[in-house]
């Protein structure tokens, strides 16, 4: 799991996104289902670009986690592999032959440089940016 860096945002947003939280829920869920189906895309496109042997159906296998409230009480949705085998190609694993162990396949950390990659983008800030923008335009905030 990875926090998003809101430095993006002007205080003024930040605030409209506190107060959109608490008075627009169902909204506020909408928008992090959107946010995470374009993680879940910039993920898969960096999973097909580290992992290019044959991994069984590992490509196929990413998906939105569904949204919900964290322990802090901000909105979290995840990004996940399904695939039985993930966590061996994210962690790494040891590369045994014949009953002996015989070195070791390093992680390719997938889920983090995706997810860095879907920051370091912009579209998470550009998102909400017009989700806002759009709320302020039909008078709900």
């Amino acid at each position: 799991m990875m926090d998003f860096d809101m430095s993006g945002l002007t205080n003024l947003q930040q605030d409209l996104l506190d107060v959109a939280q608490n008075r627009l829920p169902r909204e506020s869920f909408q928008l992090m289902r959107k946010i995470g189906s374009k993680a879940r895309t910039v993920v898969a496109k960096e999973a097909r670009s580290r992992v290019k042997k044959d991994s069984g159906d590992y490509h196929k296998r990413f998906k939105r986690g569904k949204v919900f409230k964290g322990a802090d009480g901000e909105i979290v949705v995840r990004v996940i592999n399904s695939a039985p085998h993930a966590h061996l190609i994210e962690h790494g694993h040891r590369l045994v032959r014949g009953g002996r162990e015989i070195g070791f396949v390093p992680g390719k950390k997938v889920m983090v440089h995706g997810l860095q990659n879907f920051e370091n983008s912009g579209q998470f800030e550009k998102m909400i940016e017009e989700w806002l923008d759009k709320l302020l335009r039909d008078g709900k905030l």
